[in-house]
């Protein structure tokens, strides 16, 4: 018999919060995986937004018209937009002139590889059929294609990402007194929002600087050893430098098999050598500290990140893996003061101690 003074229970079990969590959780992953498609230009617009709306803030607080601020932000994200889509398609489009040169170097390549491996006892036709694929002049471009597919996907719907850009930067150049607005109201939830938008561009800038940084070296290195396109390369390894751990090893693919045709096996070791050793330094070495410290999350979280959003949203959501985490976890963990106790988890360090609701509720 429950006496007087004896609590009743209220609410549901702890464990059955979780379930039904994790149940909605999968029909949100689920649905968002259908409409990758819609959801990765609004995400990639999205991103870009909360990178150039500071030069908005600062022309407002200059006392610059509202008129004159919104055709800014359009002018520089349409810019960027037609800077890289005109370089990759430029690129591009000599890679596919190059090819024919190098149908010799295929071909004999090809024939090594196919007696070689004949003489080891594998069955030829299986060979030819998969040395043809392998070593097919147009696979490079092909391979350099899937590569930038994330991005081009995003920009071949060029009259929705437009639009979505155009609105967007509209409603950027006033969010902030809106925010301030809502703050008086939900302090909490506009608190994660500006969390997430900081985060954001640290990450975004951060990760450009480095970019940029490793693409000039690699081109000069390239450059200097006599492999074609160097700039090519040297765009790709900035574009691959925004996807976590992992994006030198799918930039050293192209240029290492050019480097097969210029000089051979050595030729290609020498690529492989250098370029990783560059690449593994800035970016697998130097830039997850720094990027780790600037967004807080740490290097296991960033990987799983590339995962997760490379399985949901394809290759676009490998490049905007580690912008979606911070929304994801400014919507899910900062809103709330009860679950701030997880920010040192995914930050892979102590960090600081969750904020009360007192702190947090005072808008950033």
């Amino acid at each position: 018999m429950r006496s007087g003074t004896e609590p009743a229970p209220a609410g549901l079990p702890r464990g059955v919060v979780v379930l039904l969590g994790t149940a909605c959780l999968v029909v949100v992953v689920g649905g968002m995986r259908i409409t990758a498609e819609l959801l990765g230009p609004v995400f990639l617009a999205l991103m870009l937004i909360v990178t150039i709306s500071p030069i908005a803030v600062w022309m407002r607080s200059r006392g610059v018209p509202l008129w004159l601020a919104m055709v800014t932000n359009v002018l520089a994200v349409y810019l960027l937009l037609v800077s890289l889509g005109a370089a990759m398609a430029l690129s591009l489009a000599r890679l596919v002139d190059l090819m024919p040169e190098y149908q010799q170097q295929f071909t004999d390549l090809r024939a090594d590889l196919t007696s070689t491996l004949a003489g080891l006892g594998v069955d030829q036709g299986q060979v030819l059929q998969a040395l043809h694929e392998v070593t097919d002049p147009g696979s490079v471009a092909h391979l350099v294609g899937f590569i930038f597919g994330g991005v081009t996907a995003a920009l071949s719907n060029t009259v929705f990402l437009l639009a979505v850009l155009l609105f967007m930067c509209i409603d950027a150049v006033d969010f902030p007194a809106r925010l301030r607005v809502s703050a008086t109201q939900r302090p909490e939830v506009v608190g994660a929002l500006r969390s997430f938008a900081t985060g954001t561009r640290r990450y975004l800038w951060v990760t450009t600087v480095f970019g940029l940084i490793v693409a000039v070296i690699d081109t000069l290195v390239l450059w200097a050893m006599g492999i074609p396109l160097p700039f090519l390369w040297g765009l790709l390894s900035f574009i691959t430098n925004y996807i976590p751990n992992i994006g030198f090893i799918v930039g050293v693919i192209p240029p290492a098999l050019l480097g097969l045709l210029q000089g051979g096996v050595p030729g290609m070791l020498w690529v492989i050598v250098l370029y990783c050793g560059i690449n593994f330094l800035i970016q697998s070495v130097i830039q997850p500290k720094i990027v780790g410290d600037a967004v807080g999350l740490s290097a296991s979280v960033s990987f799983l990140s590339l995962v997760f959003w490379g399985w949901v949203l394809g290759p676009l959501g490998a490049l905007l893996a580690i912008p979606l985490s911070l929304l994801a976890k400014g919507l899910l963990v900062d809103i709330d003061p009860a679950t701030r106790w997880i920010n040192p988890l995914l930050s892979g360090g102590p960090g600081e101690p969750a904020a009360t609701p007192t702190t947090a509720a005072e808008p950033g």
